[in-house]
């Protein structure tokens, strides 16, 4: 059995070669055990060149969804005499941490890949033709029916039957906002500071930018847009109320039944309020508070706009294979760092580093090599 903490339980002296003496008695064997049982693994493992084109790897391990309001920073908080209201409301971020983006908590997702770029005209026009599939609204726009430019005028189901066509699935909203907060969980894609030419929001440009435009405001692990440019479907029900209350840690998903937000029920008002999938990170038309990796917003799954620009991406579970080639490789870095193999070291980590470029202990690890080569 491979326990998800294998890194951070193993470790090898780059001087002596010799694994921690509290290690070394209780841990030398099952260290033999998974090196040799990974190694037939790595046999069928997936290669780097075997990993889907233009999709992200991110690695099964924990992350924090959601954020709490920051009372540290808030100058009414010492106050006397203020109303509860009023501290709330002084509070830095309490709009979202008193409404559904609150509060910050742990999930732990599998490994998934994630499309690097948002789906764009070209790749819906080949998808169209294949399957006679009908053009979405806005199709004959000119300012955004260029090739390049994400498709927009797609409603849920439009978005869902893409994605299966292309042999993936709408993300999770909780696979979705880890690829776009990265291992440090970020306010957006690029920090936790506000940029605005790293991000197509506001109107400020008049219409939608290139799918692989604005590389500096990608994500930690390369993710195009996903503050701004469009805003994006993912697969979940929308429950304002469901960060208070998630289920299920582990490959959490949203409510298994949608939530009625309100409204007297008429076709029309389904389209406003009722039953809703959840939608993130802004367009080029929406406000600056919508670009945040943490904002959640909603829209009926029938519905095929939202102000111009409503497109998506697709994800798709990593095989397991891919998970072993990142732990094998690991492993056998270890292992010749413990022996000073440094080339040989350096080999494996370039490895692991193509699948999984921002673990911590990995850079920690390639340090060291460089260092030594």
């Amino acid at each position: 059995m491979i326990t998800r903490d294998t890194q951070r339980t193993f470790h090898v002296s780059p001087k002596t070669g010799l694994l921690p003496a509290g290690l070394f008695q209780g841990g030398l064997l099952i260290l033999m055990v998974l090196y040799f049982s990974l190694t037939c693994l790595a046999a069928s493992a997936q290669s780097k060149d075997a990993l889907p084109k233009d999709m992200a790897f991110v690695a099964a391990g924990p992350t924090i969804i959601g954020i709490d309001k920051d009372p540290s920073s808030s100058n009414i908080v010492s106050k006397k005499g203020v109303t509860l209201y009023q501290r709330q409301m002084e509070m830095p971020w309490s709009k979202e941490a008193f409404h559904d983006e609150g509060p910050a908590h742990w999930v732990f997702l599998d490994g998934y890949f994630i499309d690097k770029y948002e789906t764009s005209n070209q790749q819906y026009a080949e998808f169209m033709k294949t399957t006679g599939h009908p053009g979405p609204a806005y199709w004959d726009d000119p300012r955004l029916n260029q090739p390049l430019q994400p498709v927009v005028g797609v409603n849920w189901f439009e978005a869902k039957t893409y994605c299966e066509y292309a042999g993936k699935r709408l993300p999770t909203e909780s696979e979705w906002e880890r690829a776009a907060r990265g291992p440090n969980g970020l306010r957006y894609p690029w920090g936790n500071t506000l940029d605005p030419t790293k991000a197509n929001y506001g109107k400020k440009m008049d219409a939608t930018l290139p799918v692989d435009s604005l590389p500096k405001g990608a994500s930690p692990y390369g993710i195009h847009h996903m503050a701004g440019n469009v805003f994006e479907w993912v697969q979940d029900w929308y429950d304002p109320n469901f960060y208070q209350k998630t289920p299920h840690p582990e490959n959490t998903q949203g409510p298994l039944k949608p939530i009625w937000i309100g409204g007297t029920g008429t076709y029309v008002d389904r389209l406003t309020v009722g039953a809703k999938r959840v939608i993130r990170g802004g367009s080029w038309i929406a406000a600056e508070s919508s670009i945040t990796t943490s904002h959640r917003f909603w829209n009926h799954p029938s519905n095929n706009s939202y102000g111009v620009g409503l497109g998506f991406r697709c994800a798709q579970t990593a095989p397991e294979a891919v998970s072993n080639s990142l732990r094998v490789a690991t492993i056998e870095a270890m292992k010749h760092m413990g022996m000073e193999k440094w080339k040989e070291a350096n080999e494996q980590l370039n490895k692991a580093l193509r699948l999984d470029p921002h673990n911590v202990e990995l850079n920690q690890m390639y340090t060291i090599v460089q260092a030594k080569l």
